[in-house]
């Protein structure tokens, strides 16, 4: 597999110049095509019928995201991506992005910042985009500097179909890493899942397509999330890989306690598919 086509959410947040360079950076290593989106915030399914909204404000959403489109050239320029195109869609972000998704190879979204009050930005932007993508979401934290290309990833292996599927998307990255670590966490619970040696066999399915990892083992029955994320930042590591897993109950029944608690806690971009 490989990124030849990133698609990478714009919008006027303080978020969006980190993850427009994560996925310039991405892009540029890959020789990608790289599309900037914006949404207006406008449904396209009322788009049309203005008779419920003021032209004036839709004027302003356009000139909005427009503006944020602009401030996306002016990133990827400088990078020096040479493939790349703004796409100005009247939609609200997150049915707009999960369509435009169909037909990129790798999504790039943020975290979304609980200190950030504005209403015009939709707050569980990074939940609905994972669970409605076909496509792998890379999630970049509101906090953090992260560094253009992922040199140490930590990889969550728990032998699910949705970690299956995030390391095959996560692919094109651990093949340029240096360091990739995967960790298992109460391996000894779950040695029907993990065999004898948790770890060995996607270990092994890695080394085939070049990438040289170590498997880690860990033993956490309250708060996996949480000492994964623990983890990755005591290590220094900068790209979590993992699926949308753990267990479940009420609001959680969907993504998982586990999946839920990263997106919380995150300090380094997590590379997710579900």
């Amino acid at each position: 597999m490989a990124y030849k086509t990133i698609l990478v959410h714009v919008d006027h947040s303080p978020q969006s110049a980190d993850r427009i360079r994560i996925a310039a950076g991405i892009a540029l290593a890959e020789n990608a095509h790289l599309i900037g989106t914006a949404m207006t915030g406008i449904s396209r399914f009322l788009y049309e019928d203005h008779s419920i909204l003021l032209n004036s404000r839709i004027e302003m959403l356009c000139e909005r995201a427009n503006q944020s489109l602009i401030d996306f050239e002016a990133i990827v320029k400088q990078i020096g991506v040479p493939s790349y195109e703004k796409r100005l869609i009247n939609d609200d972000p997150a049915e707009g992005l999960v369509l435009q998704a169909r037909y990129s190879d790798l999504v790039v979204i943020s975290q979304k910042n609980f200190n950030e009050f504005d209403p015009s930005l939709v707050s569980n932007l990074p939940e609905y985009v994972t669970l409605q993508s076909v496509r792998p979401i890379l999630i970049v934290p509101y906090e953090a500097q992260p560094s253009l290309l992922a040199n140490r990833i930590l990889i969550a292996w728990d032998g699910s179909m949705s970690a299956t599927r995030a390391i095959s998307n996560a692919l094109p990255l651990l093949k340029r890493a240096q360091d990739v670590t995967i960790v298992v966490f109460n391996a000894v619970a779950q040695l029907d899942v993990h065999g004898e040696l948790p770890g060995a066999d996607i270990a092994l399915y890695l080394a085939r397509h070049g990438v040289k990892v170590d498997v880690l083992s860990q033993e956490n029955e309250t708060n996996i999330g949480s000492a994964l994320m623990v983890l990755a930042s005591d290590r220094g590591y900068d790209l979590v890989v993992m699926g949308g897993y753990g267990h479940a109950r009420l609001r959680e029944i969907i993504l998982g306690g586990v999946t839920l608690t990263v997106l919380g806690q995150m300090s380094v971009p997590i590379l997710m598919s579900h």
